[in-house]
């Protein structure tokens, strides 16, 4: 009997330890909780955290996030107003602010996040087609920056005006997506877009007006060596010329100068022994007149004989 007692001693206790266990949760400080019976909210939502107590096996817990939550959707291609295909890639930051409501319109975060998705998507494509690329591209009007090493030679082309800009679009994506999201429980705390890019068919048209653009630099730098080398060539012509006919004339002043001298020498000989000047200048003539294998014979009667027969 006593047997008996202890046992449904313990299975009392044991019941006691599995209700207490049931009725009793923990909030932290990052959550915020939603208490349901039979699956309908019973309640307040609980904010605070600490300690809580539920109807055990009859009430469920229903935690949500408190902190700010991250959306990220979809890279989508989307048309501009000016027909441009462009490539959209976006994030959003958002957070639970009454979790009563949000568990009565979307359950989960799953639900929330596929919510918006079509939300946050749709007036994204929307803000976009209504707007030209350039308010995509650029916030401000500010000027272009060319790179030093092309300023002289690449002029940027006018650019369009900014009306809207980047900035606004994506506010005024984030003020209707935050209208159609206000009776779901939740707050769009902020939206970004965090690429565009072309699709692969105009990238690469890019692209072709990119190298285009370069080779025609390029060009200028060669047209503009081609010039420098042929300034530099003619340069070196007329330099050469200028040496050539310094040289030329300093030759001939030279050559005048022996000339005189060697004048000079041949009056001094012929007024010191005519005779034999005359004498010399006719056997040079005489050397020159034949060439080295010619054999002469001459004549007793040769006047050439006699002539020299009377220089002796």
């Amino acid at each position: 009997m006593r047997e008996i007692k202890w046992v449904a001693a313990g299975l009392a206790a044991l019941v006691a330890v599995v209700v207490l266990w049931s009725a009793v949760f923990i909030v932290t400080e990052t959550e915020q909780v939603v208490l349901t019976q039979f699956g309908k909210p019973v309640g307040k939502p609980i904010m605070t955290p600490g300690l809580k107590l539920k109807m055990p096996f009859v009430q469920t817990v229903h935690a949500f996030e408190k902190r700010f939550l991250e959306w990220d959707g979809n890279p989508n291609q989307i048309p501009t107003k000016d027909k441009r295909f462009i490539w959209v890639d976006s994030y959003a930051r958002w957070r639970i602010n009454d979790p009563l409501l949000f568990f009565q319109r979307l359950h989960d975060e799953r639900g929330a996040q596929s919510r918006l998705d079509d939300i946050l998507d749709g007036e994204t494509r929307n803000t976009i087609a209504k707007h030209e690329l350039i308010d995509l591209v650029r916030s401000t009007n500010r000027p272009f920056v060319v790179a030093e090493d092309i300023a002289e030679l690449s002029q940027p082309e006018a650019a369009e005006r900014v009306e809207f800009g980047r900035d606004k679009l994506t506010e005024e994506v984030l003020q209707n997506a935050r209208r159609r999201t206000g009776d779901l429980g939740i707050e769009i705390l902020d939206f970004r877009i965090k690429q565009i890019n072309y699709v692969d068919e105009v990238r690469q048209e890019v692209y072709a007006r990119m190298i285009s653009e370069r080779k025609r630099i390029a060009e200028l730098y060669r047209s503009e060596g081609a010039g420098e080398a042929a300034r530099i060539a003619g340069e070196k012509d007329r330099q050469l010329r200028i040496i050539e006919s310094e040289a030329y004339r300093s030759a001939q002043e030279v050559r005048g100068k022996a000339d005189a001298q060697a004048a000079d020498i041949y009056a001094a000989a012929y007024n010191r022994d005519p005779d034999f000047y005359r004498f010399l200048k006719s056997m040079g003539t005489l050397e020159e007149s034949f060439d080295p294998d010619t054999v002469l014979l001459l004549s007793t009667d040769s006047e050439l004989l006699r002539y020299l027969g009377s220089a002796k």
